[in-house]
Formats: structure tokens, C-alpha cells, sequence
């Protein structure tokens, strides 16, 4: 099945990349949660539509990422959010969350859907998460979840 991408599928490819997938995986999974869309020969309009929105939300080049790396690589980043006595929160921190304390910490402003939480952070204390600024570059960020 062919298909064209609307958001970012990690592993499968980027907004308006055209995918071949099996046909299941594409009419049960990416179809019905509007991560794709059929490809078909008009399509193209829409690849280029969806293809200039996502260079205008995208870091520009590699030498951008790599800056935008070292920036986060030094950034100390604190979340304060609601928590039990025993250190367990009420709900967990989303990537919502993070690119606001970057931006509030004084860091560059991310996009949401860059920032990958490897295990929900459900819990006080300090958390690593991964952001995809580039294709070819990422960065690590340490996140402090503190309770109030």
C-alpha cells in the first residue's frame, strides 16, 4: 500500500515522504489516526503543500542543529507539577510540558513532536529524554521533575 505521510512516524519517515507499507499496518493503524494519506496521482499538490510546511517548522541545516545541540546539551531544565508524599505524580509529564520548560529555561523553542520520552515520567527526580532536531542529529536533555 502506498501512502503519503502527514506527521512524523518514527522509523517509517517524515511529513509528506511517500512509504510503502503493508496494507494492514496502513488501514488499521496510520489511515484511521491521520498520520497518512492514500497516495494517489493528484496527491502531489498536497505533497508539496505538506512538504513547504514542514521546512518552515524545521531547523534549517545541520550546522543549526548541531548549535542548537550544544545549547541543550548545557541547559538545566526544572518542571514543577503536582505530586504524592511518596514522590509519584498525578499524571505524567508530556512533551508539551518539556518544550515549555525549555523555552522557559531560557533554551530554543522546540517543536512538541521532536521531544521522545523513552518511559512515561510518572515520578520526581530527574529524567532523560531525547530530541530530534535534525535527521542526523539529536540531543539528550536532562529534565528535573520536582513536586509541589
Amino acid at each position: 500500500m502506498k501512502l503519503i505521510l502527514t506527521t512524523e512516524v518514527t522509523g517509517l519517515g517524515a511529513p509528506g515522504d511517500v512509504v510503502e507499507v503493508k496494507d494492514g499496518y496502513g488501514r488499521n493503524y496510520l489511515i484511521p489516526r491521520g498520520y497518512a494519506l492514500l497516495w494517489t496521482r493528484g496527491g502531489e499538490k498536497q505533497i508539496q503543500s505538506i512538504k513547504k510546511a514542514r521546512s518552515a517548522r524545521e531547523i534549517r541545516d545541520l550546522d543549526t542543529a548541531k548549535e542548537v545541540a550544544g545549547r541543550l546539551g548545557n541547559l538545566r531544565v526544572t518542571l514543577r507539577t503536582r505530586a504524592g508524599d511518596s514522590g509519584r505524580l498525578f499524571g505524567s509529564v508530556t512533551t508539551g510540558d518539556i518544550a515549555d520548560a525549555v523555552k522557559a529555561a531560557g533554551g530554543p523553542s522546540l517543536d512538541r513532536r521532536r521531544i521522545e520520552i523513552n518511559n512515561a515520567i510518572k515520578s520526581v527526580g530527574s529524567h532523560r529524554v531525547s530530541v530530534r532536531l535534525h535527521p542526523e542529529v539529536s540531543a539528550s536533555l536532562d529534565v528535573e521533575v520536582l513536586g509541589s
